[in-house]
């Protein structure tokens, strides 16, 4: 399907990994939904559709007939430039049409428009500057421009009200069961506690008002033919409640103080199982923390020039193009290139760099970064979702909503689950009633309730998301981006690296590294004469050598000229001498001996270092050597991985000589040298046929086919575009102590889904039987299921504590 497009759905109103399974079946099948992946700890939803075939209208519908609902958010527009109905049309259709866009409608007599939209999908500026190309201006309107809503937090607050309101009620009704045992009968209890009318009238409110989202939920999934844990908690209490009114209704006119009711075990489990929804909110929105820290970095607003004017307005305005003032102290708002001022700009939160960057006119600024000291003119290059921390987020997140193939496991239990534990309670009924308390009604219910509260599958349905979100979300902030949980899932399994050369375990930029002067010659003279040749070629080790002696505090004079001789070298003349730089060819075609310098020449060579030799005035003065340098965290990375029982291969286009010279240098026994940038592939490919795991880790645009055919591609994130488009991994740092951290971020996060998945099958596994065999009491049963769930996710949320070397 060449054409698809994904989308992203937040959904409200799943309770357990069973409304997961359920909408996400319902999702696939919509014709033309290629894929879809409902994470219920994100609690959302990435479907892949094409857009011939379905919309994202459908998706709405189709999740609200399932009982769950799309969360959007609305905005609302000033309108300038309508003239007429015609103009409303033109500007609701096109907005609608957006990507993301739920409706939109436009007001023609009020010139305003009303939208709902998908924040993740679609932003205000993207509509905004959607209308600008019609011709017609859009404004957000003044109560418009608050702060996003935070659709989870709404919802914590709403279920803390109904846990407050139903403590309150279930507090007196605990309380006359706790002072009902002989043990505790020493406990003052207020007489009208025991009236079984009082605990009627506090029980029922906890029960319909605060307990009425489980029969709500219960309703929906039977409607569509299948249950979760609303079933099986609306079942349990309605059935403590149901019997404790008909105790009640025989107990009339009976001369008994107190009938044995059951109405505080209801309200009590409906009140523990609301709390722990309260804690198991709390903690999944912090297993979110790095998407939250990566969002604080970015800048809120901007100053901005327009029609002569310094503005500043919301991020969200600013369209490519702007010029944008950046005072010192303040965050560079978007992606941009310096068009006036000098400063030192602080990188280190992209690249790990605590050294501030000095930059000037024409280079390049990343948005969010700071500027430490002078006033910059920034003119925008990147804006919106297109900068590069806004790319990074889009990473962490869907890396973070994505399902790692160890979890279809939990979802194909999660999806059988529930009726088989119903199942259970009635067989748990059935033979306490006829065989182990014949006629014992009550003592039976009690069993039945207590497996049916144990059972819920939630701590199945958060162990591996919970775990992914936390584990992705540390890695970023080492600068580690995993595309997928698949990816964050596969990486533990590598056993072979391969390594580019250039740009990867070397800086990718020459540098000067030896200068041997002939006898005779005074080094800084030397240096001040090669420098002023050397600084009108365009030649990148021209441009080494001009850097190099430039960094000795050298001052280069003007030369009075300059030739290239291609295959040679450079002819030159300064301060009335002429210079001749190249190879031995170009000595020899000018018959100049150098055959002393020889056997120097051939050294440096075999340390693959690039070797230049000089003449001035047609008499030998000296060489100079220029040589890719090993990046200074290479080789210790390198010994790393050995140590991890990886074997680590460089692969490069570069003669055997150079890559062996490099390769000893860092530690790597094996390299494949001389090879044409299409062969990196099939390298690749003959390694895997050897049945190795390989990672290939590349930054240039010829190590794209490799990355892509790797079983894991690595792309150092200080190369190209589409090497890291390429790659499943991005290491944004460029330092080769990533790689060792991603795969240890994997495996310890493959060991916490494992250990997730363990306890969360234990407390079922034993928590079922426990309870049917009558040692758990149904209010126990409740806090063990909360305790399982919460549990699952602090477990998760350890990984968030991990320190890694990069």
């Amino acid at each position: 399907m060449s054409d698809k497009k994904e989308t992203t759905l937040q959904i409200a109103g799943m309770t357990c990994a069973a409304c997961a399974v359920r909408i996400e079946k319902g999702l696939k099948k919509i014709d033309g939904v290629e894929d879809a992946n409902v994470n219920f700890a994100l609690e959302k939803s990435k479907v892949t559709f094409d857009p011939s075939k379905t919309n994202v209208h459908q998706f709405n519908e189709k999740v609200q007939s399932l009982g769950y609902k799309v969360m959007s958010e609305k905005v609302e527009f000033d309108i300038s430039g309508m003239t007429c109905a015609a103009c409303a049309n033109k500007i609701e259709k096109r907005l609608n049409k957006l990507n993301g866009v739920q409706t939109a409608t436009v007001n023609f007599a009020l010139e305003s428009a009303l939208v709902e939209y998908n924040p993740d999908e679609v932003s205000a500026a993207d509509m905004k500057e959607a209308i600008k190309k019609l011709g017609y201006r859009l404004e957000l309107k003044k109560e418009a421009q608050g702060e996003k809503v935070d659709h989870r937090q709404k919802e914590i607050e709403k279920q803390k009200g109904k846990f407050i309101f139903s403590a309150i009620l279930s507090i007196p009704l605990l309380w006359a069961m706790v002072s009902h045992f002989e043990f505790t009968s020493f406990i003052w209890l207020p007489e009208m506690f025991m009236n079984p009318w009082v605990q009627l009238a506090l029980a029922t409110p906890v029960q319909f008002l605060v307990g009425g989202q489980f029969y709500v939920g219960a309703y929906k999934a039977l409607r569509n033919k299948s249950a979760n844990m609303d079933v099986l908690v609306a079942l349990g209490t309605s059935a403590a409640y149901f019997y404790s009114i008909y105790l009640s209704i025989i107990s009339i006119g009976s001369d008994a103080h107190m009938v044995e009711l059951y109405f505080e075990t209801s309200a009590v489990l409906i009140t523990l199982i609301i709390l722990g929804k309260l804690f198991e909110a709390k903690a999944k929105g912090r297993s979110s923390e790095a998407i939250k820290k990566l969002m604080g970095l970015q800048a809120k607003t901007a100053t901005v020039v327009r029609d002569g004017e310094e503005l500043t307005i919301p991020i969200e305005e600013v369209i490519a193009g702007d010029i944008v003032y950046v005072k010192p102290g303040e965050k560079v708002p978007v992606d941009g290139v310096i068009f006036e001022g000098r400063s030192a700009l602080d990188e280190s939160m992209i690249t790990g760099e605590s050294i501030p960057v000095d930059k000037t006119v024409g280079e390049a600024v990343i948005g969010s970064t700071i500027n430490k000291n002078g006033f910059l003119k920034v003119k925008a290059t990147k804006v919106g979702k297109e900068t590069a921390l806004a790319q990074i987020i889009k990473v962490v997140e869907e890396a973070q909503g994505s399902k790692a193939p160890i979890q279809r496991l939990a979802d194909v239990i999660s999806g059988i689950f529930v009726p088989i534990v119903v199942g259970i309670a009635i067989v748990t009924f059935l033979v306490w009633y006829l065989v182990v308390s014949p006629g014992e009604f009550a003592v039976a219910l009690e069993k039945l309730i207590a497996v049916l509260v144990i059972a819920c599958p939630c701590a199945l349905g958060l162990a591996t998301p919970t775990s992914i979100m936390a584990g992705s979300g540390r890695a970023a902030e080492y600068g580690i981006l995993f595309k997928g949980g698949e990816h964050l899932e596969t990486t533990h399994r590598l056993d072979t690296v391969i390594l580019d050369k250039t740009g990867t375990v070397t800086n990718g930029k020459p540098t000067l590294t030896d200068v041997i002067l002939s006898n005779g010659s005074e080094e800084m003279e030397f240096l001040k004469l090669v420098g002023a040749a050397e600084r009108n070629s365009e030649h990148p080790l021209a441009e080494a050598i001009v850097e190099g002696i430039k960094e000795k505090g050298i001052e280069l004079e003007t030369s009075e000229h300059f030739e290239a001789i291609p295959g040679f070298g450079i002819e030159s003349k300064v301060e009335g001498k002429s210079l001749l730089i190249g190879t031995r060819r170009l000595m020899e075609k000018n018959n100049i001996n150098v055959g002393d310098i020889m056997p120097t020449m051939e050294n440096l060579e075999k340390q693959g270092k690039t070797a230049m030799l000089v003449a001035i005035d047609l008499q030998f003065a000296g060489l100079i050597a220029v040589a890719d340098t090993i990046k200074e965290t290479s080789q210790k990375a390198i010994e790393r991985l050995k140590k991890m029982g990886l074997e680590v291969v460089m692969i490069t286009g570069d003669n055997k000589q150079t890559a062996q010279a490099i390769a000893n240098e860092v530690g790597i026994d094996h390299v494949i040298a001389e090879v044409l940038p299409e062969g990196k592939a099939e390298e690749v490919k003959k390694l895997q046929k050897a049945g190795k795991k390989v990672a290939m880790v590349g930054d240039g645009i010829n190590d794209a086919p490799a990355l892509a055919t790797a079983d894991i591609g690595m792309a150092i994130g200080t190369g190209t575009d589409v090497a890291m488009e390429a790659a499943d991994i991005t290491l944004i740092r460029g330092d080769l102590n990533s790689i060792a951290d991603a795969i240890f971020m994997s495996k310890m996060t493959i060991r916490n889904i494992k250990q997730n998945l363990f306890w969360a099958f234990a407390y079922n596994a034993l928590g079922v039987p426990i309870a049917a065999l009558g040692f758990l009491a149904p209010w126990l049963a409740g806090v063990a299921m909360a305790f399982s769930s919460v549990s699952v996710v602090l477990n998760a949320l350890r990984l968030q504590r991990i320190k890694l070397k990069g």
